[in-house]
């Protein structure tokens, strides 16, 4: 029995080769397929499985495109009743993968449909030897119960039962292999370790030491993080059968004049994926900014809309060629082009631009401080802006802008604020397309605010990874 983990950073997930003499399962695919092609060639072996534990909500699957290349079948919970072609899994199935036994549990509460895969190495022993569990435990945490509108409840009874009736039945030394580690937010508190045990998640686990049921399910259906708008999208797409990424076509280069034309068609948005200090220096007015440097692919799935063509203002062709790449694991398939040249070009071409000041911590702390009125929005999620905030400042979460500019007024300048700058930038575009100006975007966020000395260490920036406990509150 071998076992290879592929983790992709901005989503935090996690993907399995789990592999025989010959032959190999993938458990959990990432849309873009050639990594577990050429690992299994490295191995010597042949993809016969394609496992999915559910319909993953936060990216799109490869199942499809991995089972054409390979011909390998593809195994999914019958209860998603899939429409492609597959082999509908429900409780107590079994098959085998070589000397492996790979029993099927049902584990629903993250979503209605989850099952786990429990893998007893025959060659060894015949107890089970690791569970591939997707998003019902992970490592620090469970999966969150909430991402269906009114059954958030429900699901997170049957997670109970799920984590207590059946995963934490294996042995000890099982080993839990998650699909998802910290940064996701298909759970709330994950740690940084990217596998565990049963018998160490059964000591460790936050979670699991909730044994009573309704103090579990409150504890699942309070003060979660707000879910992505790609969340439903995704599992829908999953559930039908993604678009071959071979099908999907070019991302073709285009002139200025070009770009300006095809940004004036139907349903096409503009989306410039600078750092934030070059979408401040000048940007085509409407874009949407996410900057890849930030947490690019989950930004991009939440705020940008559904089924519009996009047009990406990039720094140089490859890095327009990454983005797509990011933009199809989130279910946007049709980024159909890139500014050649970028906004050099642009602004040689003669057309308009736009612009964001960008202040310091300095002029932050003078601005905010000062006879001047500003209004002050931190765009942090609100257990960011529990653990540290500036006295007098509006947590308004940068996707909840779409909605809640009309909170805002737009006669005073208005200061955005976040971790970094990222997400700040981000919030700044959307303000934009609805027509503020007086708008300046802290550089460095919070953490340069706080290694100015103007306020105390932000425990979240210290330790991001690690789960903040409940109360802690520092503000400066």
């Amino acid at each position: 029995m071998f076992v290879q983990q592929f983790f992709v950073t901005g989503l935090a997930h996690s993907s399995y080769m789990l592999g025989g003499s010959t032959t190999c399962a993938i458990v959990d695919p990432r849309r873009d397929i050639d990594v577990y092609v050429q690992a299994a060639k490295d191995m010597g072996m042949k993809v016969t499985h394609i496992l999915e534990t559910h319909l993953h909500a936060d990216f799109v699957s490869g199942h499809m495109d991995l089972a054409q290349k390979t011909g390998a079948k593809i195994y999914a919970p019958a209860s998603a009743k899939c429409r492609f072609r597959h082999k509908a899994l429900k409780e107590g199935d079994r098959f085998r993968l070589e000397d492996m036994q790979i029993k099927v549990l049902e584990t629903p509460g993250h979503t209605p449909e989850h099952i786990s895969y429990v893998v007893v190495d025959k060659s060894r022993g015949p107890k089970p030897v690791a569970v591939f569990c997707g998003d019902t435990l992970f490592v620090g945490d469970v999966g969150r119960p909430d991402l269906f509108p009114g059954k958030a409840r429900q699901l997170a009874s049957k997670l109970y039962d799920s984590l207590h009736s059946k995963l934490l039945k294996l042995p000890d030394f099982c080993e839990v292999f998650p699909a998802h580690g910290a940064g996701s937010l298909c759970g709330r508190a994950m740690g940084a370790k990217r596998r565990s045990t049963i018998g160490y998640e059964r000591l460790y686990n936050a979670a699991l030491q909730i044994t009573d049921r309704n103090a579990f399910i409150k504890s699942l259906t309070t003060n979660m993080p707000g879910a992505p708008d790609h969340f439903s999208r995704c599992s829908a797409i999953n559930g039908k059968g993604p678009k071959l990424t071979a099908e999907l076509g070019e991302l073709a280069p285009m002139g200025a004049a070009e770009f300006a034309k095809a940004s004036q068609k139907r349903r096409t948005i503009i989306l410039d994926i600078r750092s934030y200090e070059a979408f401040g220096g000048q940007h085509i007015p409407g874009a949407y900014h996410v900057d890849f440097g930030g947490n690019f692919a989950t930004f991009a799935g939440w705020i940008l809309p559904a089924d519009c063509a996009i047009l990406i203002v990039s720094d140089s062709p490859e890095q327009a060629q990454d983005a797509a790449v990011w933009l199809r694991r989130v279910g946007h398939d049709k980024t159909v082009g890139y500014l050649e040249g970028g906004m050099f070009e642009w602004a040689k071409a003669g057309f308009s631009t736009g612009q964001v000041e960008q202040i310091s911590a300095q002029q932050l702390n003078a601005m905010a401080t000062g006879r001047r009125k500003v209004t002050l929005v931190d765009v942090r999620a609100p257990g960011e802006f529990d653990s540290l905030h500036i006295a007098g400042a509006i947590n308004i979460p940068a996707p909840d802008l779409r909605r809640r500019h009309r909170q805002l007024p737009k006669t005073k300048p208005i200061l955005l604020l976040c971790s970094t700058g990222h997400r700040s930038s981000l919030a700044a575009a959307l303000l934009k397309q609805h027509g503020f100006e007086k708008i300046f975007n802290v550089a460095g966020g919070m953490t340069g605010y706080n290694a100015a000395g103007f306020s105390g260490r932000c425990p979240l920036c210290l330790a991001p990874h690690v789960p903040t406990a409940p109360g802690t509150t520092l503000r400066s």
